[in-house]
Formats: C-alpha cells, structure tokens, sequence
C-alpha cells in the first residue's frame, strides 16, 4: 500500500538531546536510547469514515517523536498498519449501501489527504491488513500446532473453524525467560478489570466454546455474505485485528522494535494482545516501550463515530482552516492529556500562528538559536509540545509586545526559526 508524500525535513545546527518518554507499560517517564535504528510503529486507522481529530492528535503526537529521533541523529524505521478489513468497515459498508472495497478505498486516501496536509511524516512501511493475510496465515497455523491457540467448536449460529489465541497456554511461556508476556504485562489491568473492557472494545467474552473468556480471535472462519480469504489449513476466512499487528510490526521492525504506539484505547486488549501474539510467536518481545495519546472530545463530551460528534480535519481544510493551526491546536495540549476540542481553542491557535508570522522577520541570529534550544529541550522531555509553543509565545511577545520600536530581524535568524518550527514542530509558518 502506498503512502503519502512527505515533505523535505529541514536541517537545523545541532541535536536535540536524547528523550525521556512517558512508558505506558512501566507506567513512568524513562530514558529512550535507541540503539541503531529506531524503529517505531503506530497502529493505523480502520477505514470507514473520515479522519477526527482523536486520529490526528495520535498520529500528530508520534510525528514529534518521530521529528526528535531523526533532530537527535538517529534512522527511523516508522511502519503503519490499515486495518482494511474488519467488522466496523463491512457494517457501515451495509448500512451505506457502498462495496466495501471501495469505502475502505475512499476513506484510507482521504486519510492520506489529511496527513500530507497537517504535515506528518509518511511511514517507510504503510501495510493493509488484506495484503498481510499471506503472511498470518502461516503464523496462526504455527501457532495451531504450539497448542497456543485452539479451533472452537460452531454453535447454532457460529460455524465451525474460529481459531483463538489461548491465553492461558501463552502464560506457560512465562517460564522460559524474563521478557516472556503475561497478562497485564502492557495494560496493568488485572483479568477481572480486563473482562469489560474487552467486551468494549471488540472482544467476545461471551462466545460460547472459548476456554477462557479473554481469549482473542485471530482467524475468522467464513460466514455467508462475508468476504473470505484461503486460509490454509486454518480454512477460509479473515484474520483478526490483534495477529494483523504482530505479523506487519515483525516482519517490517527488529524484535523488539523501538516504540509501540497509538491511542490510550489501544493499550488494552489490542497492544496487550499483539504483543501477546509477537512473544508465542517468536519467542522475543514486541516492543521495548509503549506510549499511547488521550483521547479528545468535542465540547464536553466523548467524541466518537457513534455520536457523530466529529470534528474531521477534512472538513475544516474545506472550509479554509489552515492545517497549520490545526496542529498548533493539537500541539497545545499534552499528548498524554484527555481533553476537548473547541471552537475558542483553534481560535486561539489561529491567533498564536498569526503572531508568530509578524514575529518571524524580525528575530535576530541569537533569539532564533535560543527559540531552537527551548524546543529542542521540551520536545526530548515526553514530547513536551505545549511548553515548547509557550517558548514560542514568549519569543513572540518579545519581539513584538515588548519594545518600543520594531527590530531589523536578520534573514538568517528568521531562516533558522522557521526551519525549527517545521523540523521539530511540523509547524509550518510560510503562508
């Protein structure tokens, strides 16, 4: 699958130093070295409907991580699923009369759109779930024959052939080293916490035939009307969400890669899962740490799909918002914060892109090299972007509040902030 375009990264003096990131597994701040290449991978959007803003803030948030590696001197090997087939595509597929094909089609290059538009970094590795099937297949078989996953048995409206991951037989692997995963291990939530969180956000833990009930489907035997793939020994059908993961992240990332990232929805089951999933398969860990985004509402209140609550990137580009402060608004809240989209806060990102626009020609060599150390600094502490927009704020205000005559700003100094503001911030101020 084709990525989007991205463009050309500008080149500052220096490095920014090395990052401390909040780790969702251990749950604290902790250093992040990587060694060699540091690899990173976000879970990519299910392609039913257009991109919201809880998807940008997301995918905005793990471009500052992946702007500071590369500022920091490292290579970066950034991988993005599609999950371009799963049940919330075939469902709003029937209920709008459109081929799922072609909705999943539609919606995964207006997602594209929006990304080149808000300036985030393409991954070097953008993998669909359908293409991935040839290449789970395999695994679920192999884990099949491990005894780690099992077939349950139909029931008077399920067929024959689901195959799900036991999470029992997984915690046998605990034994054979210090890495193995264990339930909990990403999530921190124990199984009775687990059970309606799952039940939430995709699990069965009804299905009749499971062994226990946090068991996770990874092959879905064909029903009628559904779209199936060969499956092998498995049969036909379609691969679950969890497996679709682990398969793309090992076969495009070392194991452990870098960075597991995503929405603080995804933390549990679906990274507690894959990496269930990586480590029975391979024996290795998925990941070596975990970060994950709040969630963003709309005026007070959870937004969703289901709500129809939406605020679309899409639909404000259309009516003349510049990207640019849609991703000053995304970056004036922590990434790790749960907060609300409103009216007034992009207002107020519009005001602060103006601001810095007239401020710009008028910044001398020194205020610029300082300006770059202030981001540099609190992007390297957890992605810190509202405190680097605040130094922004303050250089701003220095420039054009706080003296009596206007400054001869020097081309350099003017060159170096607005190659700062886009490199580390993606921020772009050229009209």
């Amino acid at each position: 699958m084709i990525a989007w375009k991205s463009r050309p990264l500008p080149v500052l003096p220096g490095k920014s130093p090395g990052l401390v990131l909040f780790d969702s597994a251990l749950r604290r701040a902790v250093p992040v070295r990587p060694e060699g290449e540091a690899g990173l991978y976000v879970c990519g959007i299910t392609p039913y409907d257009a991109t919201h803003m809880g998807h940008a803030a997301t995918y905005v948030a793990f471009d500052l991580l992946n702007r500071q590696w590369r500022d920091a001197g490292h290579t970066v090997n950034y991988v993005q699923n599609v999950t371009d087939i799963d049940d919330p595509l075939l469902e709003r597929a029937a209920a709008t009369g459109v081929d799922w094909t072609v909705l999943a089609k539609e919606q995964t290059q207006l997602f594209r759109e929006d990304m080149e538009a808000l300036n985030v970094l393409a991954p070097q590795s953008y993998i669909g779930a359908v293409e991935s099937i040839e290449w789970i297949v395999p695994v679920v078989e192999a884990l099949l024959e491990k005894g780690i996953a099992y077939r349950v048995p139909g029931t008077g409206t399920e067929p024959d052939g689901d195959v799900y991951f036991s999470v029992d037989a997984a915690q046998e692997l605990e034994k054979q080293g210090p890495d193995a995963w264990w339930p909990g291990q990403i999530s921190g939530l124990t199984p009775e916490q687990m059970l309606p969180v799952f039940a939430e956000r995709g699990g069965d833990p009804e299905r009749a035939g499971k062994r226990n009930p946090l068991d996770a489907l990874l092959w879905r035997a064909a029903r009628p009307g559904e779209p199936v793939w060969s499956g092998g020994k498995l049969g036909d059908g379609r691969p679950g969400w969890h497996i679709e993961c682990a398969v793309i992240a090992r076969r495009f990332l070392p194991a452990p890669f870098t960075v597991q990232a995503g929405g603080s929805d995804l933390l549990f089951p679906h990274h507690e899962m894959s990496a269930a999933h990586a480590y029975a398969c391979s024996g290795e860990p998925l990941a070596k740490h975990y970060a994950h985004a709040g969630m963003v509402g709309l005026d007070g209140e959870k937004m969703s799909k289901s709500l129809g609550n939406l605020v679309l990137v899409s639909r404000l580009r259309a009516e003349g918002v510049e990207p640019a402060a849609v991703r000053i608004t995304l970056a004036g809240h922590h990434y790790r914060s749960d907060w609300f989209w409103t009216a007034e806060d992009l207002g107020r990102a519009q005001d602060r892109l103006r601001r810095y626009r007239l401020a710009l020609p008028l910044t001398g060599e020194q205020e610029a090299q300082e300006l770059l150390q202030s981001f540099r600094m609190a992007l390297a502490d957890d992605l810190n972007a509202p405190a680097a927009l605040a130094a922004a704020d303050a250089w701003a205000a220095a420039l054009l509040d706080e003296r009596e005559t206007p400054l001869d700003g020097s081309p350099a100094g003017a060159e170096l902030v607005e190659a700062a503001f886009d490199a580390l911030l993606g921020i772009q101020l050229a009209a």
